[in-house]
């Protein structure tokens, strides 16, 4: 006799009514459902709402909140008509404060169970202006042939749909007129389909604005955008993806370490950290906590242009930095000549293969500042514990792979010493991390 396998019942797009517990270290609610996890995007802990499945995954479930049954009195309105259309600032609904406090107990309970610690040595958290902080965004461009209108704005929430939007809270005032200007401009275009965003930068309250194109633009159509807004500097795309200015009386953007007298220049395709006052706070932190001193050599890896590693050498004796991109390595030996430093030197590699015996990776190391994307450093961090430095200094975004690496340094004998919380993204689920270990 044969049997007919029992198939899953599938929820998604099903609305179920749920009582939030608690949240997790992104600030997204979570509930139980039938004994299955169930993440519930824009609920509060001690809320009951009424939420509508968008993911149903083996062992949980992904919601989103539809109506608010019983409110949270940490609850508070959202300051942006846009928060149900824009995918940007998911967590409105709470103040700044709040945010800072639900992400962090989230990350705190997320590490203690990772790293089986009883408790983690927090300092105190970095924080800024909660609005206006962002100086670099991108800005969607779309064309609707069948309407013959030009939307500007940005994504929606789990949809490549872009939201129409005239001005951003937490965008630096700087940059406010790119909306306006796009959509004056690309509606006149006589191709108008051809640009599909746009990249902001507010360099210093120098606006920057790279037009992304997928088909040539005359130099009568480049001359439109700069005379829309001539105070901004304008590019587009020249060919194999290269950018060229359309004002050739134009420098590059840059921007400034005020407390370190350190000023960094970049390509406005450039990875630069988007608030630039977390940033001068934890170039500052970094500093405190690893007392640099004029007898020791640091190690710099993921160094960018130099945003930790000027800093260091204006007080070590030796920074080597270290790069994946060649063209940042290049901007970071720039730097450090503008700024007259000479005793830190830069040299690229791709720090998730092995070593080998590159010239820099010598046991010559009192201390290491690592600094990597969200993926983290998981292919490096054997080969930094080979290095044997006193310190480690480890600049996180994302909290799993935080997790995930700092197993490999405590196993290898070293101490969590600190760790801090940093609000780079107020409104949102990111929040990014430092800490410091110590070898035994």
């Amino acid at each position: 006799m044969l049997y007919k396998q029992k198939q899953k019942t599938q929820r998604t797009g099903q609305q179920l009514k749920l009582l939030i517990d608690r949240a997790d270290y992104e600030g997204n609610g979570i509930a139980r459902y039938q004994d299955r996890i169930t993440f519930v995007s824009g609920a509060l802990p001690g809320e009951q709402v009424l939420v509508k499945i968008i993911e149903d995954k083996p062992g949980f479930l992904k919601a989103r909140t539809e109506q608010v049954i019983q409110p949270s009195p940490l609850r508070i309105e959202p300051f942006c008509a846009h928060i149900h259309q824009c995918g940007g600032c998911q967590l409105q609904h709470l103040s700044a404060t709040a945010q800072q406090q639900i992400k962090q107990q989230g990350i705190d309970a997320l590490l203690r169970h990772q790293l089986q610690l009883a408790e983690l040595p927090w300092q105190p958290l970095l924080s800024g202006a909660a609005q206006g902080y962002r100086r670099k965004a991108r800005i969607g461009v779309w064309f609707d042939k069948k309407t013959r209108n030009v939307i500007v704005g940005f994504r929606q929430p789990a949809n490549k749909a872009l939201t129409p939007i005239a001005a951003c809270a937490v965008l630096s005032p700087v940059l406010t007129p790119i909306f306006a200007v796009l959509k004056q401009v690309v509606s006149a275009l006589p191709q108008p389909g051809c640009i599909t965003h746009a990249e902001v930068i507010d360099a210093q309250g120098q606006p920057f604005v790279v037009v992304r194109h997928t088909a040539a633009l005359t130099e009568a159509q480049r001359q439109a955008f700069v005379a829309a807004w001539p105070e901004a500097t304008w590019l587009g795309e020249a060919s194999a993806g290269e950018l060229c200015y359309w004002q050739t009386d134009r420098a590059s953007p840059m921007y400034t370490l005020a407390d370190q007298q350190l000023s960094l220049s970049f390509a406005p395709d450039d990875f630069i950290q988007v608030n630039a006052q977390i940033n001068q706070q934890m170039v500052n932190q970094a500093l405190a906590w690893l007392a640099p001193t004029a007898d020791e050599t640091i190690l710099d890896l993921y160094a960018g242009m130099g945003n930790f590693s000027l800093a260091l050498a204006q007080r070590a004796k030796l920074v080597h930095g270290v790069e994946g991109l060649t063209k940042m390595v290049q901007q970071a030996q720039h730097n450090a000549q503008v700024n007259d430093l000479h005793n830190v030197h830069f040299w690229q590699a791709d720090l998730h293969l092995p070593w080998g015996n590159a010239e820099w990776n010598r046991p010559l190391y009192d201390k290491v500042v690592l600094d990597p994307a969200r993926a983290g450093a998981e292919g490096a961090i054997a080969q930094i514990v080979a290095l044997k430095p006193a310190q480690i200094l480890y600049v996180s975004c994302n909290a799993a792979t935080f997790a995930r690496d700092s197993k490999g340094l405590l196993n290898a004998g070293y101490q969590l010493q600190k760790i801090a919380g940093m609000d780079m993204f107020p409104h949102t689920s990111h929040f990014e991390l430092m800490a410091l270990f110590s070898r035994h």
